[in-house]
């Protein structure tokens, strides 16, 4: 988890008030009593040096009296408070230190482990120590000795034990940089091999005629901005090789990709090919549907045949679209994980758009992709990711970014306020209702409670309709409802014979009406940023300006964070970069997307440098041994076969 300096210790009178610090002394005293207010069982013990006193809390371990005994040496780890004029921590983590450990437990830069029941750090330490001093000598590098000597770094035998016992902490930063670029390496070479794979074999060479994106620029009644030009230009060219393209196009919440990816459809169906668009919900499947069908007609593309394919279709229109499908009566299909079925088959399908990338995996893109003969490939994001770290997790493809906002939005005002204030904000947003507007209510829904979240948002929803807004009318939404009577809300919504929507997350996308600009966001430290973010881009879609008034309960220093930057900016990129921060790019880019969950040393937020080296490195060697068949490369194919299997799976069956 993390390492202590034990080489000094900080003496306990001069321990930092409000830190968390390291302590070192011996046990003067020990108690045990009840808590007055609580009635709890409290340990308490006082820790002594040469220095002065620190008095250590523990509550309901009445155990602990049998561990600190008077005379014992013991490190302290936990924040530094006062109380009653005297230092105090509150429930440390705690190591006991015995005469025959000292070796690896003090004086000395020492490991910190998570550990599991009955596994103390004394004993994970000396029997990692005794593995080390055993086994290290014979693991194999993957790194060749060139690699290696060009950025000075020691053998994997000395980078694993510097890792683990470091003599200073110049040699743990070595030792780290040194992990780190390996998993880099190791992720960048299984992308760019994948790459390769795809580029190099014979896709869709499409034919674009020359009045085509005039034509299709005109056609919305409003003008497109320069970053929706320059990425329509980017997939026209890519549409135009005989290689596939394979391009990311991300961009803030309501900045227009899907005006960019429907543009590939309609090369698609001027070529008499056909095209699939993947969405992760089926209400933002519907919303693109209908969008579409709305696209062809005001556009004048009448002759274009658009389905819909999500799970909970009737039988009948479901076998329909499947048959339409297959004989090419269908050139567009819009729909959901449904499309990934083995049912589904195309005549010939040379175009695919993935939208919310990151809630797909990488085998499921190319699931889709397989049904057609190495057609273009467009995944879209409204995760705005800083184009470094594109390399890292899209390594495989090329990026374009929209990073305007259509011209003539309102503006979205975000404020927060505490929970007991809800009678205020509840006031307020009657005051915009009253000016014509339409309301947002949005409760959590968190996988481990969703039983107890969906009854709350449906209680509130009773209380708002009957008591709070009885008056307006108020209509409710959430995930467990079927087809019929989300399309049926959503409707009424649409038509502003709701005033009010109770909602739960099912509103993160998909959701654009124009006339609702007011969002009530209920519990909000519950909420990711980037949730926090999407669900705020539901509002200000049309001209006018919009208010999101978040309702929070206690905050932890993080949700203080989230609350703080979701406030102080609407700037998706920004927002992004802070999440990064926050959570680390694990949480930040979600269990689905490959490679990064299995970055044990490497972060590249904070090693940026690190991986750009490793990419320069896999690109260099991949392109003097494609195939990786000289004998230094044996391992590195050994070794990405066990760490990213979907992706080499997906390179040895391309």
């Amino acid at each position: 988890k993390r390492h202590e300096d034990r080489s000094k210790f900080v003496p306990i009178n001069e321990l930092k008030i409000g830190e968390y610090q390291t302590a070192y002394g011996e046990v003067l005293a020990r108690g045990a009593r009840k808590s007055w207010f609580t009635k709890s069982r409290v340990f308490e013990t006082a820790l002594g040096d040469d220095t002065g006193q620190i008095s250590c809390v523990w509550f309901n371990q009445p155990y602990l009296e049998k561990y600190f005994k008077p005379g014992s040496k013991v490190v302290l780890y936990g924040r530094v408070d006062r109380f009653k004029n005297r230092l105090q921590m509150v429930s440390p983590e705690y190591e006991l230190i015995e005469k025959n450990d000292e070796s690896l437990n003090i004086n000395r830069i020492v490991p910190i482990y998570g550990l599991t029941k009955g596994i103390s750090h004394r004993f994970l330490r000396k029997v990692i120590f005794g593995c080390l001093d055993e086994h290290a000598s014979s693991l194999r590098d993957v790194l060749p000795e060139k690699l290696r000597n060009k950025y000075s770094f020691t053998h994997i035998s000395q980078c694993i034990r510097s890792i683990h016992f470091p003599a200073n902490w110049e040699e743990q930063t070595q030792a780290q940089n040194r992990a780190s670029f390996e998993e880099f390496f190791l992720f960048q070479t299984s992308v760019i091999l994948r790459r390769m794979s795809i580029v190099q074999k014979e896709g869709f060479s499409h034919t674009i005629k020359k009045d085509l994106i005039p034509k299709y620029g005109l056609s919305f009644g409003f003008p497109l901005t320069r970053a929706q030009d320059r990425s329509i230009e980017e997939v026209a060219q890519d549409m135009k090789k005989t290689t596939p393209m394979l391009r990311l196009l991300q961009g803030d919440v309501g900045s227009g990709k899907t005006l960019v990816a429907f543009f590939g459809c309609l090369v698609s169906f001027a070529n008499g090919y056909q095209s699939a668009v993947m969405a992760p919900t089926e209400i933002l499947a519907q919303q693109h549907y209908a969008n579409f069908n709305r696209l062809i007609i005001k556009g004048g593309f009448p002759k274009v045949r658009v389905g819909l394919l999500v799970s909970s279709q009737p039988k009948a229109e479901r076998t329909k679209v499947l048959s339409e499908l297959k004989d090419g009566l269908l050139d567009v299909v819009i729909g959901t994980h449904a499309l990934l079925e083995q049912t589904v088959i195309f005549k010939n399908l040379s175009y695919v758009v993935i939208d919310e990338q990151h809630k797909f995996g990488v085998k499921q893109r190319a699931l889709l992709t397989s049904k057609g003969k190495n057609p273009d490939v467009l995944v879209m994001t409204a995760t705005p990711i800083p184009r470094t770290l594109c390399l890292t997790l899209y390594g495989d493809l090329d990026v374009s970014v929209l990073d305007e906002r259509p011209a003539g939005r309102g503006t979205v005002q975000t404020y927060q306020f505490p929970s007991e204030q809800a009678p205020h904000v509840y006031a307020r947003l009657r005051e915009w209702i009253r000016k014509g507007t339409q309301a947002y209510i949005v409760y959590p829904i968190v996988e481990e409670s969703e039983k107890l979240d969906l009854k709350a948002a449906t209680e509130m929803y009773d209380y708002f309709a009957n008591q709070e807004f009885k008056d307006l009318r108020v209509g409710l939404l959430h995930g467990q409802m079927d087809k019929k009577e989300t399309q049926n809300v959503m409707e009424m919504f649409k038509d502003q014979k709701i005033d009010i929507l109770v909602t739960t997350t099912v509103l993160e996308v998909g959701v654009d009406v124009a006339n609702a600009n007011v969002m009530v966001i209920e519990h909000a430290q519950r909420f990711g940023l980037s949730q926090l973010h999407q669900l705020r881009g539901r509002i200000g879609r049309g001209k006018k300006n919009a208010i999101c008034l978040l309702l929070t309960d206690s905050l932890t220093p993080e949700g203080r964070c989230r609350i703080d930057a979701i406030v102080s900016t609407t700037d998706g990129f920004k927002i992004a970069q802070e999440d990064l921060k926050i959570r680390g790019p694990g949480h930040y880019f979600g269990k689905f997307q490959h490679g990064l969950n299995e970055l044990r040393m490497a972060d590249p937020v904070t090693q940026l440098h690190v991986l750009e080296d490793a990419r320069k490195e896999a690109v260099e060697m991949l392109n003097a041994d494609p195939k990786l068949r000289h004998p230094d490369h044996g391992l590195i194919i050994e070794l990405i076969q066990k760490r990213y299997p979907e992706y080499l799976s997906l390179v040895f069956a391309a």
